[in-house]
């Protein structure tokens, strides 16, 4: 561990200094049905929430580590394993339910001698999983990726 644990995706903790991140974005959206009424505006009527997405933005610094856990979370992704999203402010612990990752987008700058990125800010967009998986079975086939 590189440093104080601010949140986790998974196994993949999100670090003060090392796999840190620098932005964090929410979004949730509801869909509601228009029933047209006859002399007047149309009723609306709820049907039900569509999903809930965050986005995490970081950069990754080879000279402080992270990369590793970027792949990581680039592997779960590549095996559809969905992930246990827990935030860590203070002395509390909030669950926020699981999440699968739709899309990681990299920009590699500032490069080394051997044309390796010295700088790697990254987007981690993930949607709230609503199905059968508890969390300790996603815990066991993330675990199952290192062995």
């Amino acid at each position: 561990m590189a440093g104080m644990s601010l949140m986790a995706l998974g196994l993949f903790q999100f670090e003060a200094l090392g796999f840190g991140f620098n932005d964090r974005s929410k979004s949730q959206k509801t869909s509601w049905a228009k029933i047209p009424v006859a002399g007047g505006m149309d009723r609306m009527q709820w049907t039900g929430g569509d999903s809930q997405t965050e986005t995490i933005g970081g950069v990754v610094f080879s000279h402080f580590g992270g990369q590793l856990s970027l792949e990581g979370i680039k592997a779960a992704a590549a095996n559809g394993l969905q992930l246990p999203l827990v935030d860590a402010t203070g002395n509390l612990f909030n669950v926020f339910g699981m999440y699968v990752v739709e899309d990681i987008s990299e920009q590699q700058n500032v490069f080394d001698g051997q044309g390796a990125p010295l700088r790697n800010a990254y987007s981690i967009s993930l949607t709230k999983y609503q199905g059968g998986l508890s969390p300790v079975s996603a815990l066991s086939a993330v675990v199952g990726l290192f062995s």
